[in-house]
């Protein structure tokens, strides 16, 4: 009885062990239409691409630029380096490169010579990204929002910057100074539109390296017996004595309009110009035009303020007089 029941124990153990193997060999066993957990190993893999460089094209590099190289399969040759005043710059192994005035193509393909030529990398791959394209940027100056070094990546164009350094401030006058680093010497002078979008013709192209400067709007003042005594924005002297007289809101009663002047400074100091104010008023005289820094002085009139003193001393005696006859 003992040995029978051994018996079935062991064979029923041998049912279990065979039962569970064939579990596993069904669990390894891929299911058609699904894609195995593990891909293949390839027989014969293809080797890994090197990569592009990250800027690349016609753009030239130049002093100041920050540069980051590496060269691929060597990290120990990888570094960052600013281009100096001479267009060098220091590598290892190699030293002193003039990549100055070289698109970021033709300096990879001058750095991968020199490390090929010295026995010191074996068909390199040398990439270059340029971190700060500072010999790309253009000084914007002047009357502009924000006026500061701008990148000139690709083609642009004098309104595009204007835009991007913040557009005109109000006191921005309508003459741009355009300085290029090839020739110093020579200065573009443009006169902008009052409305930029019917002016293409000053949308010139902006070079890499060049300074633009936007100037003030001159100003010119009117004193004296004026209703509003003020300073105007004045362009290339388009402001007459009428309109600067009508921007400050005419005369007042008591101004002596036929002694008005003004006042010009000159190299030989401060000249006087008689203005007949009246009689241009009334189309007797021609109109003066106003250059920067003019004053427009209108005095008052002493015989005009002590009349309207009478008048204004006979009219309160009138009315009191008028007031003690109706109340007695």
């Amino acid at each position: 009885m003992f040995r029978r029941t051994r018996r079935i124990l062991v064979h029923s153990f041998i049912l279990l062990i065979f039962s569970c193997l064939s579990l596993i060999a069904l669990a390894q066993t891929p299911i058609p239409g699904d894609a195995p957990s593990t891909p293949p190993a390839a027989a014969d893999p293809t080797p890994e691409v090197a990569p592009r460089a990250a800027f690349s094209g016609s753009t030239k590099l130049g002093a100041g630029d920050l540069i980051e190289l590496s060269v691929y399969g060597v990290p120990d040759l990888s570094t960052k380096a600013r281009v100096g005043n001479s267009g060098d710059i220091y590598l290892p192994l190699i030293d002193y490169v003039h990549i100055g005035d070289l698109t970021v193509d033709e300096a990879q393909e001058l750095i991968q010579k020199r490390l090929e030529d010295g026995g010191f990398v074996r068909n390199p791959h040398v990439s270059i990204f340029v971190n700060e394209a500072a010999s790309q940027a253009v000084n914007m100056m002047g009357e502009l929002g924000h006026p500061g070094a701008y990148p000139v990546i690709g083609e642009r164009r004098l309104y595009d910057l204007i835009t991007a350094a913040g557009g005109l401030t109000e006191r921005a006058g309508r003459s741009v100074t355009i300085i290029h680093r090839q020739n110093l010497d020579q200065k573009v002078e443009l006169h902008l539109a009052s409305n930029l979008a019917e002016d293409t013709q000053s949308n010139v192209e902006i070079l890499p390296g060049d300074t633009v400067i936007v100037s003030r709007a001159g100003i010119v003042y009117v004193v004296g017996d004026v209703a509003r005594p003020s300073g105007f924005a004045v362009e290339d002297n388009t402001l007459t004595v009428l309109k600067v007289l009508a921007l400050a809101g005419g005369g007042t009663r008591t101004a002596s309009l036929n002694s008005s002047k003004i006042l010009r400074q000159t190299p030989n100091g401060v000249q006087e110009i008689p203005v007949l104010l009246q009689k241009v008023l009334r189309a007797k005289a021609p109109d003066v035009a106003m250059v920067k820094g003019d004053i427009l002085f209108v005095p008052g009139s002493a015989s005009k303020a002590v009349a309207y003193r009478g008048a204004e001393a006979a009219f309160s005696l009138t009315s009191a007089l008028a007031i003690i006859a109706i109340h007695p």
